[in-house]
C-alpha cells in the first residue's frame, strides 16, 4: 500500500484543503498512530489517523452540495459558534463549505467531503468565475461599472479587471475571479457607497436558480462532470471571464429545483 503525505491523505478523505491541514497538524490536532503528527509525514490506510480524537478514513462516499445560504448562517464548521452552517444544513455525513459567503451576504455556496476539489475551487491561481448580483446604496452609473471594471484599491492590492453590468438603478452584477476578503463590499466602499445586499448566483457552471433559501441540492450528472471539466481545465473556457448573462452561464436550467 503507497504511502502518501499527511496532508494529502486528509484532503482526499475529506477533512479540509491541504493548506487546513498543515495547519491541523502544527496544532497538534491531528494524531498518527496515537502520536501527534509531524509536518510532511507520510500515512496508509493501515495507519490509525485521529483529527481531534476522530478516526479519519478515506471510505465515504464522495458528496458535493449546492446551499443556497441565508443571511445570518456562518460558513464556518467551528461548532461553538451557534450559526454554523454545518449544523444548520444538518447533513447526514462530514462536509465543509468550499471558501465562505459573509455572514452578511446569501446565495450559493458548495459544501464537499473531497479535499482536492476544494482545494482546485479555491487556487486563486485558477481565475474561476464566481458571480454576484448586488444592491448599493446610490445610483450605479456608468462610471461606478468602469471603475469596478477596471480594478479597485483594496487590501493593499488592486483588484483584478472583472465585468459588471447595471441590472436597476441600486442593482448590477458583477463576475469575479479572485475571492479577498468581504472583496465586493470592500470595492464599493472605496467608491464611496455601501452594499445593502449580496447575492451570489453561480459558482463556475454552478448555477443557484430557483434554490429556496436555506435549502440544499446535490450536485451530479452532467452539471457535476462539467465542473470537474472546468477544473480540470478541459472545458474550453480556461480563464476567459464571460458577460454577465453570456453563454458563460450556459448550465442554467429554467425552473431546476436547484467571500464576498
Amino acid at each position: 500500500m503507497e504511502a502518501i503525505r499527511l496532508n494529502k491523505y486528509l484532503s482526499e478523505a475529506g477533512v479540509c484543503s491541504r493548506r487546513e491541514a498543515d495547519r491541523l497538524i502544527e496544532a497538534g490536532e491531528i494524531t498518527v498512530n496515537g502520536k501527534p503528527a509531524e509536518m510532511g509525514m507520510k500515512v496508509t490506510d493501515d495507519d490509525e489517523i485521529l483529527c481531534r480524537g476522530r478516526r479519519i478514513g478515506r471510505d465515504e462516499a464522495p458528496v458535493l452540495i449546492a446551499f443556497n445560504k441565508p443571511t445570518g448562517v456562518v460558513c464556518t464548521t467551528a461548532r461553538d459558534e451557534p450559526d454554523n452552517i454545518i449544523d444548520y444544513i444538518g447533513y447526514p455525513s462530514r462536509v465543509y463549505p468550499v471558501g465562505r459567503l459573509d455572514k452578511d451576504s446569501e446565495g450559493l455556496i458548495l459544501l464537499t467531503n473531497q479535499g482536492e476539489m476544494m482545494d482546485d475551487i479555491l487556487r486563486g491561481r485558477n481565475r474561476h468565475e464566481k458571480e454576484y448580483v448586488v444592491t448599493i446604496n446610490r445610483m450605479v452609473t456608468d462610471e461606478f461599472l468602469e471603475q469596478m471594471q477596471s480594478g479597485v484599491h483594496i487590501l493593499d492590492t488592486v483588484t483584478r479587471p472583472c465585468k459588471a453590468e447595471k441590472i436597476s438603478h441600486h442593482r448590477f452584477r458583477i463576475i469575479l475571479t479572485q475571492g479577498l476578503n468581504r472583496q465586493i463590499r470592500r470595492m464599493c466602499e472605496a467608491l464611496g457607497c455601501r452594499v445593502t445586499s449580496l447575492r451570489r448566483v453561480r459558482i463556475m457552471n454552478i448555477e443557484l436558480g430557483s434554490l429556496k433559501p436555506g435549502t440544499w441540492r446535490k450536485i451530479e450528472g452532467e452539471e457535476l462532470a462539467e465542473l470537474k471539466r472546468e477544473l480540470a481545465g478541459k472545458s474550453g473556457k480556461g480563464a476567459v471571464q464571460g458577460k454577465p448573462g453570456s453563454s458563460s452561464t450556459r448550465g442554467r436550467r429554467p425552473g431546476e429545483k436547484t467571500g464576498a
